[in-house]
């Protein structure tokens, strides 16, 4: 083969297409109704990139969001956002106190965690979310261990340590029936807590797939995560079946042409950049509006078969997007990767920039 041309230092990026990202709220926000609409924007915003996804979401009808950790809630923060934010997953070094002072809201599984905020000293109550596991078993209490939570949190209340304002739960998602189980777990935990003295200000049980499918599983918000990126939280149905828009549109530079027998292009984004090495052999990716075979994933690149198409350097070529061009979307390419959208998405590493348009 002959290089025929060439360039140096090109960068693939990551195309955050905002609007796209607010009609999926409105939508979703429209499905949950009277609900309110709590934003995910864990993992940084799934890779979208967390302060972008979360101003575009409040302003398209999120009326909260949630992250994992106390520090991605002390950013935003401190980024003026002043909406309700909850952060449940705690480790021994969580900043207890800072997240009180900051109105960030607490997702408790556990009763070391009560007392890990009553001994960061704050001067205003923490405003807590007991959780129970009703079958994910990610975290939240047992129904064992539920009634001392609950009593704890009672009595910490009464001390104003605390302010008791949620009863939530996470859904496996594994079936109907299961769904249909743990909400009836859930119906019974809050009836337990109820009788011990325990007055919720809110429940929240459905995130994207029983927000979507399950109206029963509401209650008075739905935490919606990668069905507001454009992704399906189900495995019979895609995103664009349920209206929503995919967000991300990943993208990489053509940097040389090999022509022989058969023109060989390679893209500036490989594995170090979270391109999956998993399903090459089924994996295309669009260029100049055709679908071009991988043909192998590097760590810095990729090389594709382009046939005979004329292609030049610094041609785009696109990994997944919308699918409005007739590119693949994240789904399609995590069917071959034998993964799912949210994977991909969350995967693009951080040296991809992340481009906003919308």
């Amino acid at each position: 083969m002959t290089i025929v041309d060439a360039v140096a230092e090109p960068l693939p990026r990551a195309v955050i297409d905002l609007a796209a990202l607010r009609r999926n709220v409105a939508h979703l926000a429209a499905i949950a109704a009277p609900a309110e609409t709590m934003l995910a924007v864990k993992a940084d915003a799934y890779g979208h990139g967390l302060l972008p996804i979360a101003e575009a979401g409040l302003e398209a009808g999120a009326t909260s969001l949630a992250v994992l950790e106390v520090p991605a809630g002390l950013v935003l923060r401190r980024a003026g956002i002043r909406v309700p934010i909850l952060a449940w997953l705690h480790g021994q070094d969580t900043e207890w106190r800072a997240a009180i002072e900051h109105d960030i809201e607490l997702g408790i599984s556990a009763v070391w965690q009560l007392e890990a905020i009553a001994a960061a000293g704050a001067d205003r109550p923490a405003v807590v979310h007991l959780k129970v596991d009703t079958g994910l078993s990610r975290n939240g209490a047992t129904r064992e261990e539920w009634p001392r939570l609950v009593d704890a949190a009672l009595a910490l209340q009464e001390r104003g340590v605390v302010r008791l304002r949620a009863a939530w739960s996470h859904l496996a998602d594994a079936s109907i029936a299961d769904d249909e189980a743990a909400l009836a777990e859930f119906r019974d935990a809050v009836a337990e807590a109820e009788a011990r003295g325990a007055r919720f200000e809110i429940l929240h049980l459905a995130a994207s797939s029983a927000g979507i499918r399950m109206p029963e599983a509401r209650f008075d918000l739905v935490r919606f995560g990668i069905a507001a990126y454009g992704y399906s939280p189900f495995d019979d149905t895609t995103g664009t079946e349920l209206g929503l828009i995919p967000v991300m549109r990943l993208e990489a530079p053509v940097v040389e042409v090999h022509v022989g027998g058969t023109t060989h292009a390679r893209l500036a984004i490989g594995y170090g950049d979270g391109v999956p090495t998993l399903g090459i052999a089924k994996s295309a990716v669009q260029l100049n509006g055709r679908r071009c075979p991988v043909i192998a994933v590097e760590a810095d690149a990729m090389l594709v078969d382009v046939g005979n198409q004329r292609v030049s350097v610094g041609d785009t070529a696109i990994l997944f997007g919308s699918g409005a061009s007739g590119e693949v979307t994240a789904e399609q390419y995590a069917d071959w990767a034998e993964t799912i959208a949210d994977e991909m998405v969350t995967g693009v590493t951080a040296r991809v920039p992340r481009v906003y348009v919308g």
